[in-house]
């Protein structure tokens, strides 16, 4: 990582933001009649063959998948399952019909989270190298609390927080994350997001460049049109703060930085001079507001770093002790842990170079992988991990080179739960042949289980083959 964000606190402030849709992505219902429903299978996900779930045991579940229950997304999910269990017997489990009413009004994203469709499959996993990686910084004693800004002087030089957010809303926070701080510079990206989000990339631009100015920072400087170079220069972020509504302040920490912000006084005046800010702009209000936003007054003054990983997610690191340059020295040991374990460099697509864990990719239930883990699976009798295939949208009568199914492996094994939820919960095809011209029966007989006999011609009686896609049925 050739420079880190310097991030400085921003509790000067606080924009309303609008809300992120859920993470649809193009899931589809399954064909009634086929397999049950997305709510079925997902009980039978959570439940593992019992005939109630116990309410905490979906909900760590649901917590394993890097989904917090006070998702926005998820709240009528939540909300009815409140009130639900209030009307429970025990106030405690659900059947099968009380979990569907539960779920069905986010049924799209719960599938999504069980199935590890969200662009860190195996969050459990990716989080544990992330507390490693945390708990290898917390262990540093190096460096300085900044003590030229008061406010930033009273922070415990012990304080380390590490809290992240993947695009499709997997969170984790571990540490100290509950303690308030400036944002300082980490403030610049988020305020241009805002002032783009309110007034359209082309508008903005109108008053502050895109290029790289090759400067420091705080440099008094623009560029050959009069306006700031970009908006992570303190030139830019005045400009930028120009262009935001203010909905909240902090005055005891706009106090504390104005009282060292002669420098950007001087940025301000000159943009003023300059005619770089809207008509009708106010000049000692804008820099009123960038001062309770946060002054870059240096890299990284208050310990923060804000890292962003291009459509996965976003970290925020900080702990008060800089080291010489600036930068929080716990934040850029963590930072450097990350891009050394996972792949998230822009040069680490070069993977046969490079032994680094990619997160995004799945591990064994890949498609390439599929029949063997589901032959597998029948042939351990492993429910559980037919239910996820199932969930997962995996063809559950696939076959092998000898056209066996899942249903072969199963009776042949005589794990009558296997061959129970194939038929029941996934409607397969009881009478499949294999190439010798064998079905599940035949297995079955063969190898003496009679229970696994008698389930499998009770189904075969009532099978009925589906409809091709174009026959008519009356």
């Amino acid at each position: 990582m050739s420079s880190v964000f310097t991030l400085a606190p921003q509790v000067g402030m606080i924009w309303e933001v609008p809300k992120a849709g859920p993470a649809a992505g193009g899931l589809e219902r399954r064909n009634p009649g086929i397999l049950p429903s997305l709510e079925d299978l997902l009980f039978y996900t959570v439940a593992e063959g019992q005939e109630k779930i116990p309410a905490h045991k979906f909900l760590t579940a649901l917590k394993a998948t890097g989904l917090r229950t006070g998702d926005p997304r998820l709240k009528e999910c939540m909300d009815t399952l409140k009130e639900t269990l209030k009307k429970t017997p025990d106030g405690v489990t659900l059947d099968r019909h009380l979990f569907k009413k539960c779920v069905q009004s986010n049924i799209v994203l719960l599938t999504q989270a069980f199935r590890k469709k969200f662009v860190i499959p195996d969050f459990q996993s990716f989080t544990s190298h992330i507390d490693q990686l945390y708990e290898k910084a917390k262990k540093l004693t190096e460096g300085q609390v900044a003590d030229y800004i008061p406010q930033l002087a009273k922070f415990s030089p012990d304080l380390w927080a590490v809290s992240l957010c993947t695009v499709d809303g997997q969170r984790h926070t571990v540490g100290d994350t509950k303690v308030p701080f400036c944002l300082q510079s980490c403030i610049k990206p988020l305020k241009y997001a805002v002032a783009v989000h309110d007034h359209a990339t082309e508008y903005v631009h109108s008053f502050i460049g895109k290029e790289p100015s090759g400067l420091r920072f705080n440099k008094l400087f623009l560029n050959d049109e009069d306006k700031p170079h970009n908006p992570m220069v303190n030139a830019g972020a005045i400009v930028c703060t120009s262009l935001i509504q203010v909905k909240r302040s902090f005055p005891f920490f706009f106090n504390s930085e104005r009282e060292s912000g002669d420098r950007n006084f001087a940025i301000g005046y000159y943009l003023k001079e300059k005619k770089c800010f809207p008509e009708g702009t106010d000049m000692t209000s804008v820099l009123d507001l960038y001062f309770q936003v946060g002054l870059p007054a240096k890299s990284g003054v208050a310990g923060g770093i804000l890292l962003v990983v291009p459509n996965v997610m976003g970290i925020m690191c900080w702990s008060p002790p800089l080291d010489k340059l600036g930068n929080s020295v716990r934040g850029i040991q963590f930072c450097t842990g990350l891009v050394e374990l996972f792949n998230f460099h822009n040069y680490d697509n070069l993977r046969h170079f490079a032994k680094k864990h990619d997160p995004r990719r799945e591990g064994g239930d890949q498609r390439v992988k599929s029949v063997i883990n589901l032959l597998f699976a029948a042939y351990t009798g492993d429910v559980s991990a037919l239910r996820r295939f199932a969930l997962s949208s995996v063809d559950m009568e696939q076959r092998d080179y000898d056209s066996r199914t899942a249903l072969h492996v199963a009776a042949a094994e005589g794990h009558i739960d296997v061959v129970r939820f194939l038929l029941e919960a996934c409607k397969v095809n009881p009478v499949p042949k294999d190439r010798w011209g064998n079905t599940p029966i035949d297995e079955a007989m063969h190898f003496g289980h009679h229970n696994v006999v008698t389930l499998l011609k009770h189904h075969q009686d009532k099978y009925s083959p589906p409809a091709a896609p174009d026959e008519k049925t009356w």
